[in-house]
């Protein structure tokens, strides 16, 4: 997941501190790995400059009057030129408005831990962004339904997997604002797959199987699908489970992961890992992936574009040899979850909560800079406000080679879908993925340590009590 930089010498040696913290933080139920990029690391891109010109900035006055401090948290973007504009951005914003603006930036694996210590000590940051549904801490947030109200009433329907992964029918709370996302297609070595009669890349998992297979043992070069405590794990094993038509929770928010459907995708991703892949998948950070397809030592990966942007200055003949696909089809569906899902928050502790909400406006308003200068990662959630996107992915103005490498991407939204499929990303999905019960399910059975079937019953057995202990709460729906 997490923009490698151009360290692939680095692909199979984990970042412990990182994977550590963020199992730390998983025991309490509020982290997701860590997945971002090394600090210093070179940018998708490689430093090469876009043809074309970036969108202007446009402005609309304040709702209401503003003053005072605004501090905001955010991750550490994957793609380095996006923070480089970011806060001029924002600071350039709040000189106009009469607000001073501060903007942090941290390692993604941190914020959850920091949200908690903030609303622990009921004081610090007055907006957040993360990557992933914070749904776990909708007690503590304000409901942004007006904010989201009211970007619907200027720029048109909010995209449904934004919503879903922001808003919480249980309770008819948004605990937070949802202005874009990131698809997740899969990144595959076109020469590679090539060499077994499948230019094109797979389009089914079996295709994945039976290629992945003979390319490991024509080329030694393995499969990058990962079964660790990390977020890209935490996807591929949903989309697994969603293609066998599987999934943690019903559109009731009831729990059905104790199914033949779920059992037979653990027994998949066995053979999968038997035939075509070794045991470094077991402990692999979300940049693992990105390093190995870099480096050339993956033939596949379930990843975005951040890893081929990174290749682009890395590693160029590995760039122009990497192809993209859609969601892989199994035997009920093709479905990927979104890749990064763009959770802004605003803690009821929030000092200056009016010009938290009045900059979300401010920037999804100019949701084209972030998809520019993020090198087209970055996908809005009101497709209103990024008009030129499908130009962008026909004509890729960072230079992709060949020039619509990125066009398959205008369809993204019709293969992706929320964590909680089908049903919302409530607070017990939250806990779920922060946990990595589903990659621990996965990678118990690889490795021979439960049958699929004890693997699931396992599964099952630690995800009933999360359910029920939000349904009691009433922030999770059925009975």
């Amino acid at each position: 997941m997490a923009d490698s930089g151009s360290r692939p010498d680095r692909l199979w040696t984990p970042d412990r501190r990182q994977f550590l913290r963020a199992v730390g933080v998983a025991g309490m139920g509020a982290a997701i790995a860590a997945c971002s990029s090394e600090p210093g690391g070179g940018g998708p891109g490689g430093g090469q400059e876009a043809a074309g010109q970036a969108p202007s900035v446009s402005f609309t006055e304040p709702r209401t009057k503003l003053s005072g401090d605004l501090k905001i948290l955010l991750w550490s973007h994957f793609v380095p030129s996006h923070d480089q504009w970011f806060r001029p951005f924002a600071q350039d914003w709040g000189k106009k408005v009469g607000v001073n603006v501060t903007v942090d930036h941290i390692d993604n694996a941190q914020i959850p831990t920091r949200i908690a210590a903030e609303i622990q000590a009921g004081q610090g940051h007055d907006v957040i962004q993360y990557i992933a549904p914070l749904s776990q801490f909708e007690p503590s947030t304000l409901d942004l339904k007006d904010i989201t109200d009211e970007a619907t009433k200027r720029w048109g329907q909010q995209l449904e997997l934004s919503k879903q992964s922001s808003f919480n029918p249980a309770t008819g709370r948004y605990y937070a604002y949802s202005p874009g996302w990131v698809p997740d297609p899969g990144d595959y070595r076109v020469s590679l797959w090539q060499g077994v009669g499948l230019p094109n890349g797979p389009s089914t998992w079996d295709e994945l199987l039976q290629g992945g297979t003979e390319i490991k043992k024509s080329k030694g070069t393995q499969l990058g699908i990962g079964m660790s405590q990390e977020i890209d794990s935490n996807m591929a094993g949903r989309a697994l489970m969603w293609s066998y038509g599987a999934s943690v929770q019903d559109e009731n928010e009831q729990v059905v992961i104790n199914s033949e459907e779920t059992v037979a995708a653990v027994e998949f991703m066995t053979k999968l890992f038997k035939q075509a892949m070794t045991d470094e998948v077991f402990s692999w950070n979300a940049a693992s992936n990105n390093q190995g397809l870099v480096a050339g030592k993956l033939s596949y990966i379930l990843n975005s574009i951040s890893a081929w942007r990174t290749a682009q200055g890395a590693n160029p003949d590995v760039a122009n040899d990497v192809g993209f696909v859609p969601a892989l089809r199994g035997p009920a569906d093709a479905r990927a979850a979104q890749h990064v899902l763009y959770n802004w928050i605003i803690p009821k502790h929030a000092a200056n909560p009016d010009a938290a909400k009045e900059f979300l406006l401010y920037y999804t308003e100019n949701f084209a800079s972030a998809t520019w200068h993020s090198k087209l990662y970055d996908f809005p959630a009101w497709a209103e406000r990024v008009p030129q996107l499908d130009g962008w992915l026909a004509k890729d103005p960072y230079g992709a080679n060949p020039a619509d490498k990125l066009a398959f991407l205008k369809d993204a939204t019709s293969w992706s879908t929320n964590i909680g499929y089908p049903g919302p990303s409530n607070t017990a999905i939250g806990e779920v993925f922060g946990t990595f019960v589903i990659p621990n399910m996965f990678a118990s059975a690889a490795r021979g340590e439960a049958s699929p079937k004890e693997a699931v019953a396992r599964a099952e057995a630690q995800i009933k009590p999360i359910f029920e202990k939000w349904r009691k709460r009433g922030l999770v729906g059925g009975t």
